[in-house]
């Protein structure tokens, strides 16, 4: 029995079994974000001059539509409402471009390298086949858009490439705990991994300070554009430390985008929308601190990342509680409040 025909077994099999909590909430957070994502590429689309950029512009946004209504389509198959998110009341058509052409190409390929990362998790943590699918698909289209993303920034004179350091000539294994210590591993080189945490995070934070500096340029609220200021800081802070690790290695570390943001103070955006936008960058910043947390083996560099996980969650959390005072945040799918119910139950 080839591949094809287990899966037409498995989909028969399990076409009456629901969504389970994994599911609902991989999809519901992809629906945010994508229809976030038709929202941000709807004011590119607007303001892009080069027809190459628009073009890979156009691509994500019709996989980003795609998506939507893809899932639009599961939620009403299972009766499930379906999420507000953002849409058309989110932009405004009229704003002049807030980033350049170069920007649009740099913000779609790191938003695809994280979104390889954020359908492999939620295709591991999902069982129904047709769901399996779904999130495989995305993964390849992701993967595809991020390929496309960095030979078009090449092309326009952006490498993205991490720092090169020599090949080993020899297999070696380590004989002293220094290696790790925090107090003498930091007199050794950095190993490759630790390197590619480094440039991968910069990378993650040259997009969260831009995205945090434009929307402080362009938030109808004070307290709102003081957020995204402090966003930036934030940002900011991560950028030089990480840069300096690699500078001390006499490795370059890659150049903020901070030129690339124009000086218009008209939002093309809402509020809610770029309030969600900062959370889901703290997510994506969060997620790869994580990540470089659990692989770096020297424990100062362990504890550098650790330092920074309050402040960031800290930084989250007022994201959110702002979001929430202005009645736009969202409510995920929940797990039934037993005790709630309890208390209208026949015998209570």
């Amino acid at each position: 029995m080839d591949h094809s025909s287990i899966e037409n077994q498995i989909s028969e099999h399990q076409q009456n079994k629901q969504l389970n909590a994994s599911e609902l909430a991989d999809l519901f957070a992809n629906f945010l974000g994508d229809s976030l994502f038709t929202c941000t590429f709807a004011h590119f689309l607007q303001v892009v001059e080069d027809d190459e950029i628009k073009e890979y512009v156009q691509y994500a946004n019709n996989l980003s539509k795609k998506h939507v209504s893809e899932m639009t389509n599961i939620f009403k198959k299972e009766k499930i409402p379906v999420p507000v998110g953002y849409g058309e009341q989110d932009v405004r058509k009229d704003a002049p471009r807030l980033f350049s052409d170069m920007f649009m190409i740099f913000y779609i390929t790191q938003m695809a390298s994280a979104a390889v990362v954020t359908y492999g998790h939620a295709l591991t943590n999902s069982t129904r086949q047709d769901i399996v699918d779904y999130f495989k698909k995305n993964i390849n289209e992701s993967a595809e858009t991020y390929e496309r993303g960095i030979h078009l920034l090449l092309s326009k004179g952006l490498d993205l490439s991490h720092p090169n350091i020599p090949y080993p000539k020899k297999i070696d294994f380590v004989e002293k705990k220094s290696f790790i210590s925090i107090f003498t591993g930091g007199d050794r080189p950095l190993t490759a991994n630790e390197i590619k945490h480094f440039h991968y995070n910069i990378n993650t934070n040259i997009l969260g300070k831009s995205i945090m500096l434009s929307f402080s340029q362009v938030a109808s609220s004070e307290n709102i554009r003081k957020y995204f200021q402090e966003g930036a800081k934030l940002a900011n802070k991560q950028i030089k430390m990480f840069s300096n690790h690699l500078a001390n290695e006499d490795l370059p570390a890659p150049k903020t985008m901070d030129t690339h943001i124009t000086d218009s103070t008209t939002s093309p955006f809402s509020d809610k929308l770029m309030l969600y936008h900062g959370s889901l960058i703290g997510n994506i910043t969060l997620t790869n601190i994580g990540t470089a947390l659990s692989q770096v083996l020297r424990h100062d560099l362990a504890a550098e990342y650790l330092s920074l996980i309050p402040a960031i969650g800290k930084y989250n959390n007022d994201g959110l509680n702002m979001m929430i005072e202005r009645g736009w945040f969202e409510e995920p799918f929940t797990a039934a409040d037993r005790k709630e119910l309890s208390k209208h139950s026949p015998g209570s």
